[in-house]
């Protein structure tokens, strides 16, 4: 229901529950593209796949299980429909630094960014987020070799390699 033009593309990585017959459902709709792995790849592999098939300007990702709200997309991308970056990072602690209630799990986040940050020399709050937006041509020059979460900091260290523009938004 975004009031942008899109494509989105459902990559089922695999699943052995029902997700096959609810992905089914979605198949008449014009700009969903349901794409099956016969097994589980991973993260990284199901990304690779999604971006194989993406047309747009811009590609953003988001996790199927929903722990973001699609609205917030339009926050994300609109650095990128208004030329301000190359790439955006939706950053969980911009906003709120509390928003995750679990510590253990917001200091692995955090030691995961800064010795991220200090290996690129970027200035990130969340290397692990979800929502990275990247121009389509950025995109295509890189070359993703991770299949499962090491996607994340791999991705960031060849986007910081580039010298593209990036920026965080809460």
């Amino acid at each position: 229901r975004l009031p942008i033009t899109k494509q989105i593309i459902v990559v089922n990585d695999g699943s052995t529950d029902n997700t096959a017959d609810s992905l089914d459902q979605l198949a008449y709709l014009d700009d969903v593209e349901v794409i099956e792995h016969d097994i589980n790849c991973g993260k990284g592999a199901a990304l690779q796949t999604g971006f194989q098939h993406a047309r747009g300007k811009f590609v953003i990702v988001q996790d199927a299980d929903l722990e973001y709200d699609p609205i917030d997309i339009m926050k994300v991308i609109e650095p990128l429909r208004t030329g301000q970056c190359d790439v955006v990072y939706g950053s969980r602690y911009l906003d709120s630094a509390e928003q995750d209630p679990s510590r253990v799990h917001r200091f692995g986040n955090w030691l995961l960014t800064t010795l991220s940050n200090r290996l690129t020399g970027l200035q990130l709050t969340d290397m692990e987020t979800c929502y990275k937006a990247v121009r389509r041509d950025v995109l295509d020059k890189i070359q993703i070799e991770q299949s499962r979460f090491g996607f994340e900091p791999e991705i960031t260290a060849k986007l910081a390699r580039q010298k593209v523009r990036i920026r965080e938004v809460g």
